[in-house]
């Protein structure tokens, strides 16, 4: 049995291996692009496998695929977007065509498989053709960007599942460490009294506003261009599937998306990608944010991360926050990525954007790293504590503490205090305030209830 078929196209015959499920076209392909050494993101290739069912669903209520036909290409379909066939699946992720490549690849893969599952050999074309077949009524111009949108939705709605959970890690150490009165800093400076609650509970509402846009991103990615074929025009498409073909869609995927009112806009601009990208970009600053803070304050001993691993090869027993790094590093590619994203967008040429390959790359890549970037931290920030001793050394012998009690004693008097107390060569202020004011306005002034209570009640406060 020979270890190669023969097929044709354009530019001639081309062994092809007998075992391989695809074509001529993913060998020429293969060939071609050896870029970025990284195959197609898996997720794509899923999300093409479903607009190829969708496409094959309502060629066959049309009338325009046989029964037998549409059954095997949508059996297909259904084990490529299983995971199946994956390793046929090689293409380099950069590569030029705007995605036509990727998108022979499914149609050839497609067509040897169902080829299988009528009785057929593969590369008996005749039977079961991959352009004329499971390409019908299809370009790779619009179905490569409906299927980035499938699989980019997909891939949100996994970030904003991971999100929640992060935020309401954050929520459970707020709720934890509502009652450690610490030192705030700002400018790298100490500055006025909060409690460690609160100051997660920032943590949590960055979070939870990544979430609100992952949702506003999704919405932005629900409108595509199925039906519009090469350019957006519907040439070579039955009026009637146009009109049908994202119905299926919709069943197929699952998702609420809807064809674009203007077909030749939705083909010709990627800036909806750009949009989600800079929405990402946020998510991606308050992971860089957070990390490099929760960094800080375990350095400050006034929290303490999990330990993970071992921290050096030359300095015996040095644990590094390994994982507050790696989330920080994962926030800088993925700023970096969003960056890409907008730039292929902006390359596009007339009718089409031939940087589609980049764009999706680069936009799947920036979700993911967000999304495992939240599913490492959230069981990290779970396991971390809180050291009250610390956080009330650092309150107590900090000058900045006197701030506290300005509505009491004015900012006069507080400047009188403080030279008096450094010139007596002490340092605990709490102490020296103590024995100005008394136990108990001090501990009433500095509880963690009238620390967060969103300033003061004046009758409460009687000047000295």
């Amino acid at each position: 049995m020979p270890d190669f078929r023969t097929e044709h196209d354009l530019l001639g015959e081309l062994h092809v291996p007998a075992d391989a499920l695809y074509g001529i076209h993913t060998a020429r392909a293969l060939a071609n692009f050896r870029l970025s050494g990284r195959a197609v993101s898996p997720g794509l290739i899923r999300a093409l496998a479903l607009v190829k069912k969708a496409c094959a669903l309502a060629n066959r209520e049309l009338g325009f695929l046989s029964a037998g036909k549409s059954d095997a290409i949508c059996s297909a379909c259904d084990e490529v977007a299983a995971g199946q066939h994956a390793g046929q699946f090689r293409l380099d992720a950069v590569q030029g065509g705007a995605g036509t490549s990727t998108n022979m690849n499914l149609n050839e893969v497609i067509a040897n498989r169902a080829l299988e599952l009528l009785g057929a050999a593969r590369g008996d074309y005749a039977k079961l053709h991959p352009i004329e077949d499971v390409n019908l009524h299809q370009s790779t111009n619009d179905v490569y960007p409906t299927a980035l949108k499938v699989a980019a939705i997909s891939g949100l709605r996994e970030l904003s599942a991971a999100l929640a959970t992060l935020q309401g890690a954050f929520q459970k150490k707020e709720k934890e460490f509502s009652g450690i009165v610490k030192l705030g800093r700002t400018e790298m400076q100490d500055a006025v009294p909060l409690t460690m609650g609160a100051e997660f509970s920032a943590f949590a509402e960055a979070f939870a506003r990544d979430r609100w846009r992952t949702f506003k991103a999704e919405e932005r990615l629900r409108v595509v261009n199925l039906g519009g074929t090469a350019i957006g025009t519907g040439l070579t498409a039955p009026r009637s599937y146009i009109f049908l073909v994202i119905e299926r869609l919709r069943e197929v995927t699952g998702l609420g998306l809807t064809r674009a009112e203007n077909l030749v806009d939705a083909t010709a601009n990627a800036d909806c990608f750009a949009e989600v990208a800079g929405m990402l970009n946020a998510c991606a600053a308050n992971f860089i944010k957070v990390a490099r803070d929760l960094r800080l304050l375990h350095m400050l001993g006034e929290i303490r991360l999990p330990a993970v691993q071992a921290g050096s090869s030359i300095m015996p027993g040095k644990v590094n926050p390994v994982i507050a790094e790696a989330a920080l590093q994962a926030g800088m590619q993925a700023r970096a990525a969003g960056a890409l994203v907008t730039e292929a967008a902006a390359a596009g040429t007339l009718q089409i954007n031939e940087c589609l390959p980049l764009l999706a790359a680069a936009l799947l890549d920036q979700i993911a790293l967000l999304r495992n970037a939240a599913a490492m931290l959230a069981p990290h920030v779970e396991g971390l504590t809180a050291d009250a001793e610390t956080c009330r050394h650092y309150l107590d012998y900090s000058p900045a503490l006197i701030t506290a009690f300005l509505p009491r004693i004015g900012y006069e008097q507080a400047q009188a205090w403080l030279k008096e107390y450094k010139a007596g060569g002490q340092t605990d202020l709490r102490a020296f305030l103590t024995s100005k004011l008394g136990r108990e306005i001090v501990e009433q002034t500095l509880a963690p209830e009238n620390l967060m209570a969103l300033g003061f009640r004046s009758e409460s406060v009687k000047a000295v």
